[in-house]
């Protein structure tokens, strides 16, 4: 028997724990992606202020992703795709906003102040105590 037979073979377990926590921070943010998106119902007028927002047309609950980051070993979760659009941070934090409606067949364009309607912030809090639960066991041989 040699002594070298008795320790942990470091890339092997350094491979392992890299492999679980891919997995597991891609499944938390599939999880909390999915909250989210859930969270968004289709209902006509406003959401009331302080409860996620509702859906007219479907693009904020369509363009909501989750991203795994190498470089921070992180994921990153929320709405994407909307260029020149701030209405998913003024959705979330609340803020000042550019609206368009329109009044006797034409397009109005005003600032409004919009109250917040968080949708990403209660889907962490909602899967937050899931979490450790899916890093048990996680971390497998070989």
């Amino acid at each position: 028997m040699r002594i070298k037979d008795l320790f942990f073979d470091r890339h092997t377990v350094l491979r392992a724990v890299d492999r679980a926590k891919r997995a597991v921070l891609s499944k938390a943010g599939a999880f909390i992606r999915t909250t989210a998106k859930h969270s968004i119902r289709k209902r006509k007028g406003p959401a009331p202020p302080g409860r996620p927002p509702h859906s007219h047309e479907g693009s904020l609950r369509r363009f909501i992703y989750f991203g795994y980051d190498p470089a921070s070993d992180s994921v990153v979760v929320g709405p994407v795709g909307f260029q020149r659009s701030t209405a998913p941070h003024v959705l979330e934090f609340g803020g000042k906003s550019e609206v368009r409606y329109r009044r006797r067949g034409k397009v109005v364009k005003t600032r409004a102040t919009i109250a917040e309607r968080p949708y990403m912030g209660p889907a962490l809090e909602k899967e937050r105590p899931k979490l450790p639960k899916r890093w048990a066991g996680s971390v497998r041989g070989g």
